[in-house]
């Protein structure tokens, strides 16, 4: 799959000028150009953007840009020296000053626009001007993409200033969401959960923007004060950012004949996204109309193995919209996401979601996101009826394609060779009545206990007797199932691959990001490093300090148990 980068044996790029000798630019080179935009990339006010796929703009420089962390990890894979990220030119192009490069590489990037739809309803007035013509990349411009160790990759500065689809923001992103989407990649790639990854993360000495937050200890749905927070620039990376959202906006102009060339502008965006993502996996010699057939099943199978991937690990969305789900079908904007620590199906982070994008609710909000893409593609086989038909039977099969995915998940989960629905049932009403952390009761069963006692360390409530003993009948149960299925040593193998021991706990993080604001970014690189082996049994010292259950304290806490969207 495209989201899986290549190990490289040893870094091979060690100079900033071997770096921008990498550079090549699949998207400004194939694709339209907003017609009415600027040719150095000075767009930084708020307005309509009528065609085109993109709109070059310049980031706006970090004041006094200072080094937080880079992932070593990906640097390797990658083919990058760690040295690169201290380097002074790389510092300021991914801090935001893009005029320390040179030719290949531009001295400007590109923001693009794409449309917004919730639950398969486009709307259209959170845009400023209520066309739906002003809704994109508000402060996310991209500023280099190229060859990398054999795969192509997109760089984008998340916070990196204002652009035309700005809404009159600021375009910047606080060292404190910086930190969490930063660490939150990497540890979803450690997971094996297909993401966009973390290369870089800068933060200004002197800038600062206010920003509505939560005071210490706040028991409030809403922040309830303003805080001032230092400015920050996290680099991400993926083979494309292309989302569903950006394809529903082509189709959008397309049905309306916005343009002339609205429809043509659809067919590009679509192929660019077969080039940019499925180009392994769709053959380019089949006809157009075979390709977006094939696409569709592509997209769906990733789509479906995807989200089945976030309920294994616990992990939490928040606000699945379009325009956060990718195309290429990876996780995409760590923003209001959260992972579930006691078991809740409705476990939602982001105050502002609702139970529509809660935590078992993601199949279904998944399924009309695959409806929009579905809709917005389908004019392109207007005139191919056969192929047509083939598309609409994919479209259809997504709901029985995505159980099957789940029921697979919940066996892996369980040891089990096969689903068995009511043994999950009876499970699910018992760790909702024990209160039990998704984590660490899976890592735990992963052991395959004789005795409830061993499960008990995930347990948030003191259990009755009655409840010990339904516990203990599903236990033996279960067991029966475990050893007809073979080797209890490979099975529990098996398990502890599948039930990750090291969990994101919010609670956790925001010491490191409190301290980072303090410019201590020691607890920040040792998250990095727990989180990036989370299958792993590391030392006693990590187990006591980050295997454990969620401290009472926290319950209900603003800005650790829920928080806003503010970043």
């Amino acid at each position: 799959m495209s989201y899986i980068s290549k190990p490289s044996a040893e870094p091979c790029v060690t100079t900033f000028d071997e770096f921008v000798r990498l550079a090549d630019y699949s998207l400004m080179d194939t694709l339209n150009a907003d017609p009415d935009a600027t040719g150095d990339g000075d767009d930084h006010c708020a307005r309509q953007v009528f065609s085109g796929h993109f709109v070059p703009v310049n980031p706006t420089p970090l004041a006094e840009p200072e080094y937080v962390t880079h992932s070593s990890t990906f640097f390797n894979e990658l083919g990058l020296s760690d040295e690169l990220a201290l380097n002074v030119q790389f510092r300021r192009v991914f801090s935001g000053d893009l005029s320390a490069t040179h030719e290949p590489m531009r001295q400007v990037g590109w923001a693009t626009g794409y449309a917004l739809s919730i639950y398969g309803t486009e709307y259209t007035q959170q845009c400023p001007f209520g066309t739906g013509n002003g809704y994109g990349d508000g402060r996310a411009i991209s500023v280099f993409e190229g060859i990398l160790n054999g795969q192509r990759w997109e760089m984008q500065l998340k916070g990196g200033g204002t652009t035309p689809y700005c809404r009159g923001a600021d375009g910047r992103a606080v060292l404190r969401s910086s930190v969490r989407e930063f660490l939150a990649q990497e540890y979803m790639q450690a997971l094996g959960v297909p993401t966009s990854r973390s290369l870089t993360l800068y933060v200004s000495k002197s800038e600062t923007v206010t920003r509505p937050w939560y005071s210490q200890d706040s028991h409030s749905t809403d922040p309830d004060i303003l805080v001032d927070n230092p400015v920050a620039i996290s680099t991400r990376v993926a083979p494309s950012f292309l989302r569903v959202g950006q394809l529903e906006l082509f189709a959008r102009r397309a049905r309306s004949n916005a343009h002339p060339g609205a429809l043509e502008e659809l067919r590009m965006i679509v192929s660019h996204l077969i080039e940019r993502e499925y180009k392994s996996n769709i053959n380019q010699h089949l006809v157009f109309a075979d390709q977006l057939v094939e696409l569709a099943k592509q997209f769906r199978r990733r789509l479906t193995s995807l989200v089945a991937n976030w309920q294994r690990v616990g992990y939490c969305q928040g606000n699945y919209n379009s325009d956060n789900c990718a195309a290429g079908g990876f996780t995409l904007d760590y923003g209001p996401f959260g992972f579930c620590e006691v078991f809740d199906p409705d476990f939602q982070p982001w105050t502002g979601g609702g139970e529509h994008f809660s935590f078992f609710n993601q199949p279904i909000a998944a399924e009309a996101n695959y409806h929009m893409f579905w809709t917005a593609v389908r004019p392109l086989l207007a005139e191919d009826t056969e192929a047509l038909e083939r598309f609409d039977q994919v479209r259809h099969g997504f709901a029985e394609a995505m159980q099957k995915q789940i029921q697979k998940m919940w066996a892996a989960k369980l040891g089990l060779t096969e689903y068995n629905p009511k043994l999950l049932k009876k499970l699910m009403q018992l760790m909702i009545h024990s209160e039990v952390d998704y984590i660490i009761f899976f890592r735990e069963l992963s052991h395959i206990p004789a005795d409830v006692s061993a499960l008990k360390k995930s347990f948030y409530v003191k259990t009755s007797q009655q409840l010990d003993e339904q516990w203990q009948a599903w236990l033996t149960s279960w067991r029966d199932l475990v050893f007809k299925d073979g080797n209890l040593a490979e099975i529990s193998a098996s398990m502890k691959q599948t039930n990750p021991k090291y969990a994101w706990r919010e609670w956790l993080i925001v010491p490191a990001y409190q301290q980072a604001m303090q410019g201590d970014y020691t607890l920040v690189r040792e998250l990095q490093e727990v989180l990036s082996y989370p299958y792993d049994e590391q030392s006693q010292e990590v187990e006591d300090k980050y295997y454990r259950l969620k401290p009472r304290a926290f319950f209900n806490v603003g800005g650790v148990s829920h928080y806003s969207c503010s970043s």
